[in-house]
């Protein structure tokens, strides 16, 4: 997996401009954004009390790297009503799953590069 595999699910460049384009910390603040994720995404069922916690946790490190459609998702679950509430949450899962795959195509870009020097 490699820059070549993104789906467009986040905008690096949000990341990029955060970090002035320095790599290390990029690979940082992806990392603390899946550790996020690991953390939060449990908790994305309406059987769990805190579930709006979650997303709405889930909608702030998705922004700061650019995740806009995962950010929006947790925007929407946030607000929903009970009714539809799980709806919301399956297109966060979604929307997260999404976010992931391209964090981990970035990730293994940034590594691909430190090897080349």
């Amino acid at each position: 997996m490699a820059r070549r595999d993104l789906t467009g699910a986040v905008d690096f460049s949000v990341l990029e401009a955060a970090t002035a384009g320095m790599d290390d910390i990029s690979e940082e603040i992806l990392g603390l954004f899946v550790q996020q994720a690991g953390i939060w995404s449990p908790m994305l069922t309406t059987a769990e009390s805190g579930w709006r916690d979650a997303a709405h946790t889930l909608r702030g490190a998705a922004g700061g790297i650019g995740a806009g459609d995962l950010a929006a998702a947790c925007a929407e679950a946030e607000e929903a009503d009970e009714a539809v509430s799980e709806g919301a949450l399956l297109r966060v899962r979604d929307a997260l799953d999404r976010a992931l795959a391209d964090v981990a195509a970035y990730r293994h870009e940034l590594m691909l590069k430190g090897l080349k020097g």
